[in-house]
């Protein structure tokens, strides 16, 4: 057996040192610093001994409890209630809100309602507070959760809480250097010469450690004003096992909490006594039908408020000003809960990726920029006079056109279609990958950092709704994850007409916006037929851009319009689907909406990207659709077209987008501003100020369960922006890392500003929105190989620079890519009405055989040297990226090495307590029945035998590491802490036989 004394390090390291009395606590390093706000800052080492040593002189079942009569008194930097009942102890964890104005809430019905629900409330142990009637006719209604009520719901959501400190509490002096750094020490130490330049190179690094810590303090978070906050372990938390918990601390049960117990009860007390109305329950019910106006948790002050939480992020936190620092991601996640602090952790990340796609994007465009007056083709048309006589761009009505007209065409084209295409389509598809993978990595240390590491979507509690449709469903069946009977979806009645209906109406949808885009393109071919009606030279480039740029506006506002449409119509289906929780119904309307949104936004850009020009015909035998030509492409291509389609769409959408968030709620909330303020005649409150933050909170808007939905779909939308047709338009990622440093405060103001604090919810991640992330990642591959064989000329002048041009060059490519027609095989209603020329030969781009060869008009060896060529770019193009994206993901883990050690040291941290506290209540057991049949002689004997084996340790370190290995996983750790058997005699002796292998993953062994 392995005895402390002889290895004093190893003894350090185990976690059973903690409860020796010469040993000093165990150090925990846990070090999430990264970006985020909260540093773990450890306890000094004086006060965990001080605390070590008072929980040695207790009983194992005394919990450690501060001075906490009055959270007031509490010094702690935790966030606390602002607003108390008339008593000025309990806290004001909920509002109702009722309104004598309006005929419903006056009703005989809505009156009964709200008693019985009010009465089921406090049944439920809730306490409530009436305030007296407002002069303009509101009826508030506080509503604070006692203790006992924390406590039951706690255990019902299976909540993680912080378990005691001086069970965790450590020195931080016990970190060691890495081998590396101990052999240079080594060294430097044992050559004199060495020493020296150890010394004058430390100095050095130093100084510019010093230089770059002072810049740093302008971008990281400003600790004056968001102190570092110490890590806590933590454990699903189980009146059982409250002696692992300080429930008696003022910061235990936050503010948070109070409010997600309340909201929970308020879903599902009924306010109807017939048993037969299966949805006579919730809080959303009853605001549906107006008999309640508002339900809502305040926030902890007003933002001119000094000392609230609220004014502290909207001042240094939501501030333009503060764009460039990074954000205090858990004070957001304290104040807003886990979800909306996920999707600004996201939003951060995201935003910081895009610099390097934006710095390297814009580099491109400046080169291509540079080398513009440099392109032999655009040269060429502007500068030579070629006299090339084009084919009309209409039949009958357009004339034959110079090529020159389309300088400035032409030369615009050349900006986004140059050789750095090709480079910075190969880029961002190694960038999108690489954000996808060290996305991974960081959400692992947010989710271990917050506690969210075992949380299982099955652990979720089934959604009113769905319990209340299923109610008289009499099949039911057992939840595993729960260990609870659940009502059983029939297949073959419900779910199956369920999912056929769904999938049916997406379907029409997705046909209602291709619908569309084909409106767009008719409006099209419309608008260039009118123009030809001009005599001037407006059929040339300049009608085809006009014609561009009209046909994405009015895209844009189709757009829109049909947004509102598949909202709807998704939340409907999605309500008929049945789903279980509010995870998994959160997840397929996001789906659902999703898909009709790309649709929606992108239908018309692929159109461009693969579909027009492509399939025209040629002079005189034009492919027609609805006796209409086909939309050409410019001489250059149709990349042009698309980097217009892209940018109107993109920018416009995120502009419109930005001034709709911020103009709307602020609407909004004026006019529930005016509202409030309706007061009569004589009353006795005249100003805003100096109402109670309750009402000041009622004028404000709802967030609402989904209301980050349209906050992701509009990142998530730019990203496909970003990634897929990123080929098309290089400064994408410029333009949306400026929309999104201003995106990431516009939303923490309107969060801040307009809307009512909303009820916190406990996420594992972001969702499905990482798988729609991953696919749109992957779909990028393929669009920007196909854009870039397909939609470009990048293809054809390569080939023509290889087989065509012996000095390698694009010189005489012009004409090369030009073939001729004659103008006497026009047919009648294809020729030119009124022409103004006399031409007998013109000019469309195209490689097919002059009219003069045998085989005239048909596609030359050229055409398909170049079609080769397209699809073994594609090939090359696709299998190049695929394998930098497979070595990639193969060279970054998605979890830290560093973090999995520390994840399986914490288990074994918390494991090891739990056995310590069960031992010691055991042994308190133990000793009160031998004290009751006069065996207690024998019992320091035990005690002390026992005693001296709970505090062994491994001997070597391949036992240590078998040890560690065999540590409990979170879910398993949760099963031991919700048992209600406690460890027998037996169990413990087997935990600490010396030559037995101790089996810590078996709940028995505990």
């Amino acid at each position: 057996m392995f005895n402390d004394k002889t290895h004093p390090d190893i003894v350090a390291m185990s976690v059973l040192s903690l409860y020796d009395k010469d040993q000093d606590t165990l150090e925990t390093e846990l070090d999430v610093d990264k970006d985020l706000s909260t540093t773990a800052e450890i306890n000094n080492t004086n006060n965990a001994n001080i605390y070590a040593k008072v929980n040695e002189n207790l009983l194992p079942d005394a919990k450690i409890e501060l001075n906490s009569t009055d959270i007031n008194n509490c010094q702690c930097d935790c966030a606390k209630s602002a607003i108390y009942f008339r008593d000025g102890l309990r806290s004001v964890d909920f509002v109702l809100v009722w309104d004598t104005l309006t005929k419903e809430s006056l009703a005989d019905e809505a009156y009964e309602r709200r008693k019985i629900f009010e009465r089921k409330l406090v049944e439920e142990g809730l306490d409530l507070e009436y305030e007296p009637v407002e002069d303009n006719g509101l009826n508030f209604i506080k509503i604070h959760a006692p203790k006992e009520v924390l406590r039951c719901y706690s255990e019902i959501l299976k909540l993680r809480m912080p378990m005691k400190e001086v069970l965790i509490s450590s020195p931080s002096n016990m970190r060691q250097n890495s081998r590396l750094q101990n052999a240079a020490n080594y060294i430097s130490y044992k050559i004199p010469a060495l020493r020296t330049v150890h010394t004058n190179t430390n100095y050095f690094l130093d100084s510019i450690n010093t230089q770059w810590e002072r810049l740093k303090c302008y971008v990281l978070v400003d600790k004056e004003h968001f102190p570092e906050r110490g890590h806590r372990f933590t454990a699903v938390y189980s009146r059982d096992k409250e002696y692992l918990f300080n429930v008696d601390h003022p910061c235990f049960f936050t503010p948070a909490i109070h409010s997600r117990i309340v909201q929970f009860i308020l879903d599902r007390k009924r306010f109807s006594e017939n048993v037969h109305d299966d949805f006579a329950f919730g809080i959303e019910r009853l605001l549906d039908e107006k008999v309640y106006a508002a339900a809502y948790p305040c926030h902890d002050g007003d933002l001119k408020q000094p000392g609230s939480m609220r004014h502290l992020l909207f001042t240094e936190w939501a501030a333009i000003s503060k764009c460039i620092r990074y954000q205090p991601l858990d004070y957001v996640k304290e104040y807003f809960g886990v979800k909306i602090a996920l999707y600004f952790a996201w939003l951060g990340f995201y935003t910081h990726m895009l610099l390097f796609a934006a710095i390297v994007g814009l580099g491109c465009f400046i080169y291509s920029c540079a080398t513009l007056y440099t392109n032999t083709p655009s040269e060429d048309i502007c500068n030579k006079d070629l006299k090339i006589q084009m084919c009309p761009l209409c039949d009958h009505w357009c004339d034959y056109w110079d090529l020159r007209e389309t300088c400035l065409h032409s030369r615009v084209t050349y900006l986004f279609d140059n050789a750095t295409t090709v480079f910075f389509a190969i880029f961002m598809s190694f960038w999108a990958t690489l954000f996808l993978e060290l996305w991974k990595r960081y959400s692992a240390e947010i989710t271990h950092r917050w506690d969210l590491t075992g949380f299982d979507v099955q652990e979720e509690h089934p959604r009113p709704h769905y319990l209340a449709r299923l109610s008289h469903i009499k099949r039911v069946q057992m939840n595993v994850v729960t260990n609870t009977m659940e009502p059983q979806v029939p297949f073959w009645r419900m779910r199956l007409p369920a999912t056929i209906l769904s999938f049916s109406v997406v379907l029409l949808l997705v046909a209602l916006a291709m619908a569309a885009v084909l409106g767009v393109v008719l409006y099209r071919m419309s608008v260039l037929a009118a123009l030809s009606l001009q005599r001037d030279s407006v059929i040339t480039s300049n009608a085809i851009l006009f014609t561009t740029i009209t046909a994405a506006s009015i895209n844009l506002c189709c757009i829109f319009v049909f947004n509102w449409i598949y909202t709807w119509v998704a939340e409907y289906l999605t309500e008929v689907e049945l789903l279980r929780t509010q995870t998994e119904f959160d997840d397929s309307l996001t789906l659902k909406i999703y898909l009709l949104q790309f649709v929606n936004y992108y239908a018309s850009i692929f159109y461009i990207a693969f579909f027009k020009g492509k399939f025209v015909g040629y002079p005189g035998y034009y492919n027609k659709l609805f006796n209409y030509r086909q939309e050409e492409c410019g001489p250059g291509g149709c990349l042009l077209e698309l980097c217009i389609q892209l940018a109107i769409i993109m920018v416009g959408k995120q502009a419109m987008n930005t001034a709709l968030e911020m103009f709307l709620p602020f609407v909004y909330k004026s006019w529930n501003t005016l509202r409030v303020k309706k007061v009569t005649f004589g009353s006795t409150r005249s100003s805003m100020q100096k109402a109670p933050q309750w009402v000041r909170d009622f004028k404000l808007l709802e967030w609402g369960p989904r209301g980050l939905f349209p906050e992701y779909l509009e990142m998530v939308l730019q990203y496909g922006f970003v990634t897929i047709f990123v080929a098309a338009f290089p400064l994408a990622p410029f333009f949306a890392l400026l929309n999104n440093v201003l995106e990431m405060r516009f939303d923490a103001q309107k969060l801040l500003t307009f809307y009512r604090r909303p009820v916190t919810q406990r996420v594992r991640d972001i969702g499905v929105w990482y798988r729609i992330l991953d696919s749109i990642g992957k779909l990028s591959v393929i669009t920007n190989g196909f854009i870039i064989a397909f939609t470009s000329n990048f293809i054809p002048r390569l080939v023509y620079m290889i087989e065509v041009n012996k000095k390698h060059n694009l010189e005489g490519y012009l004409n090369h890519s030009l073939s001729y027609f004659n103008t006497s095989d026009f047919l009648i209603r294809s020729a030119p009405r009124l022409s103004v020329k006399n031409v007998t030969m013109c000019r469309y781009p195209d490689y097919r055989e002059p009219p003069d060869s045998k085989y005239r008009y048909e596609l030359t060896s050229m055409f398909w040297h170049v079609l080769a060529a397209r699809l073994a770019f594609v090939v090359v193009f696709e299998n190049i990226v695929a394998f930098v994206m497979i070595v990639v993901r193969w060279c970054i883990p998605d979890i830290p090495c560093e973090l999995r050690d520390r994840i399986r040291k914490e288990a074994y941290v918390t494991n090891e307590i739990i056995i310590k506290q069960e031992t010691m209540r055991a042994q308190s057991s133990l000793c009160c029945d031998n004290a009751g049949t006069g065996l207690t002689e024998s019992v320091p004997k035990i005690n002390e035998s026992r005693k001296i084996n709970i505090v062994d340790c491994p001997t070597t370190q391949e036992q240590w590491d078998r040890l560690v290995n065999k540590s409990l996983s979170g879910s398993e750790f949760d099963l031991i802490v919700h048992s209600n058997s406690q460890p027998s005699l037996d169990t413990i002796d087997k935990l600490n036989n010396d030559g037995e292998d101790i089996d810590l993953k078996s709940p028995t062994s505990v």
